[in-house]
């Protein structure tokens, strides 16, 4: 019996994927469906990809920022009720969220009621994969984003850096 369990055990272990780092320069061209909503902008104001739309919060440095908390958008219900939880975005769950928004709302907060307002879907993990990488390599690392120049203060707790 516990042969048999640590076989089940190891065997769904084993059919759940792992992660696999996307292809940045793919995911360049991925994110021409995501400019219709959401331009990456840099904090001087360079526009480094989309079309500086505004439908969609930007997604500078996304990777690293607590969901839901880009200054003066807007957010749904459900992306604030996960901004509640102070969960910060990674690049996995980047990917997983742009294939099921919505969905992936629901996992997180508990709430069977969470709705996104992205209804957009990107189908292939492949291509969710490539767009997160392609994000992640317009803005610096969550570490340096988040660490304060030399001479500035660090922010408060629980202060909002992007």
């Amino acid at each position: 019996m516990k042969l048999t369990l640590t076989a089940l055990a190891f065997a769904a272990v084993a059919a759940v994927p792992a992660f696999a780092a996307g292809d940045a320069e793919a995911g360049k061209k991925v994110f021409n469906q995501c400019q219709t909503c959401h331009a990456v902008v840099d904090p001087d104001g360079n526009v480094l990809a989309g079309k500086n739309a505004k439908t969609g919060p930007n997604l500078y440095a996304v990777v690293g920022r607590v969901a839901g908390s880009y200054p003066e958008f807007k957010y749904g219900e459900g992306i604030l009720e996960l901004n509640g939880t102070g969960y910060v975005w990674t690049e996995e769950d980047l990917a997983v969220y742009v294939q099921d928004p919505t969905k992936f709302l629901v996992e997180k907060t508990g709430d069977k009621k969470a709705k996104s307002k992205m209804m957009f879907k990107i189908k292939k993990a492949e291509d969710a994969a490539n767009v997160a990488a392609f994000l992640v390599s317009l803005a610096p690392a969550a570490t340096d984003a988040a660490a304060p120049a030399e001479g500035e203060a660090a922010p408060a707790e629980g202060e909002a850096t992007n």
